[in-house]
């Protein structure tokens, strides 16, 4: 049983990296619990464990007395000179006091007392450690489930990784290995914990600094990130270099860069916005590809007013509304984007504006204009391409259909003359 108990020890101390004196300090504290059912109410009980052998056994504080009347707290004085000679009445002396067979009887009481001691103790070393890897990107593998929450070995630890730190499009398996943020190491109800997280925008900014080198040594800066996590992710870049495209830095060559850290969030849309301080800019790039006609913005209450054509309203705005909400997000300003209104002419107006148009041409008067019009002539062109019998054919104009042609080819040659043909003089 001792080389038992001190392969435990080795193992603990070996795979937890918890010292030898920590963990020998946690068994004497869960043995001293046994030995005190074991011994009795003995006088400053204390047990001690031999770091070679592993014997363990307990010892007492006994007073020396002529007359033993509690043998829990008095030895005689016979025995006590067998171990000290010189030893008086009312002298104190510690004495072993080790039951039969108390190192197996010890070992099993202890087990679960001493496994708490061991997690309190591994505990502390995890806030130790971890306290400055809060930032940090870690992989494990998927130990176990807690309802939603995900417990996730790292080696020497393990993490959590609660529901609402999960990617809601996301599944695990047990022994997946998956690659998450460090958020923080909290106290938790049975010590500190390392909370990890896959739905924190840090996580992405992480994984650019990791795979896009010109991010981690500061060339090109990321200004801003806005994430719906396992849907889409705007992430905005600038760098003060001109020789540095920051958008096609983090593409990479062929899209590998980006596609490196696509892959590692299970497919979720990332795009990559050139930052800019003016803000109409800023906002074009974040909505594009789609096309913006005009702007309204209103710089006291950080808002702008976007208006797009009808057939790029669904392009600007995003599948439910996700394209435009995460510009706000991006950029901090309140987004609002409305399709153009398209004023529709009714047909009394386009008559009137049809008279008008031929009514001034030189010649032809507002009552004849708005016979022509009512029988089909709304233009000039149409004028040139009738006859003199066609005209003569409409009620109301008999002879005047002569006049009014001259009037109209007249009207087309001063329109010729006007954009640009010079008359040929003799």
């Amino acid at each position: 049983m001792n080389a038992d108990f001190l392969a435990v020890l080795e193992f603990w101390e070996r795979e937890k990296g918890l010292s030898r004196e920590v963990l020998t300090a946690a068994v004497q504290e869960a043995l001293l619990s046994a030995a005190k059912k074991a011994v009795g109410p003995a006088r400053e009980l204390r047990v001690d464990i031999d770091q070679k052998s592993g014997d363990i056994r307990a010892f007492a504080k006994l007073q020396v007395a002529e007359r033993v009347i509690s043998r829990h707290g008095q030895i005689a004085l016979f025995d006590a000179r067998r171990i000290k000679a010189d030893a008086q009445v009312g002298d104190e002396l510690e004495v072993e006091v080790t039951p039969v067979g108390f190192g197996r009887i010890a070992a099993q009481y202890a087990r679960q007392a001493l496994m708490q001691h061991i997690r309190r103790a591994e505990k502390a070393l995890i806030f130790t450690e971890f306290k400055d890897r809060v930032g940090d990107v870690v992989s494990g593998a998927v130990r176990r489930f807690d309802r939603s929450d995900v417990f996730v070995d790292l080696g020497k630890y393990e993490a959590l990784l609660p529901n609402r730190e999960r990617v809601p499009t996301e599944e695990y398996q047990l022994g997946e290995r998956i690659r998450c943020y460090v958020k923080a190491v909290e106290e938790g109800p049975h010590g500190p914990e390392i909370i990890l997280s896959r739905s924190d925008p840090r996580f992405v900014v992480k994984l650019f600094q990791i795979e896009v080198s010109e991010i981690n040594d500061g060339t090109i800066e990321i200004k801003g990130i806005a994430r719906e996590p396992g849907f889409r992710t705007k992430l905005a870049v600038w760098t003060r270099d001109e020789k540095v495209d920051p958008v096609g830095a983090c593409v990479g060559l062929r899209g590998q860069r980006v596609k490196n850290i696509v892959r590692e969030l299970n497919n979720e849309k990332v795009d990559i916005i050139r930052w800019d301080a003016n803000i109409k800019n800023f906002i074009t790039n974040a909505l594009a590809p789609a096309k913006l006609k005009a702007f309204e913005i209103d710089e006291a209450h950080k808002r702008v007013k976007i208006t797009v054509s009808a057939d790029q309203l669904s392009l600007a705005i995003g599948k439910r509304g996700q394209n435009a909400r995460l510009t706000s997000k991006l950029t901090g300003w309140q987004v609002d984007i409305e399709p153009e209104v398209v004023v529709t002419k009714g047909f009394e107006e386009k008559v009137a504006e049809a008279v008008d148009s031929l009514a001034a041409i030189t010649g032809i008067t507002r009552e004849q204009a708005d016979v022509l019009v009512h029988h089909g002539l709304t233009r000039l062109e149409d004028l040139l391409q009738a006859d003199e019998s066609d005209l003569a054919e409409i009620p109301g104009l008999g002879d005047q259909g002569a006049a009014i042609l001259e009037a109209a080819r007249a009207e087309a040659a001063r329109r010729t003359l006007k954009v640009g043909e010079t008359p040929i003089s003799n």
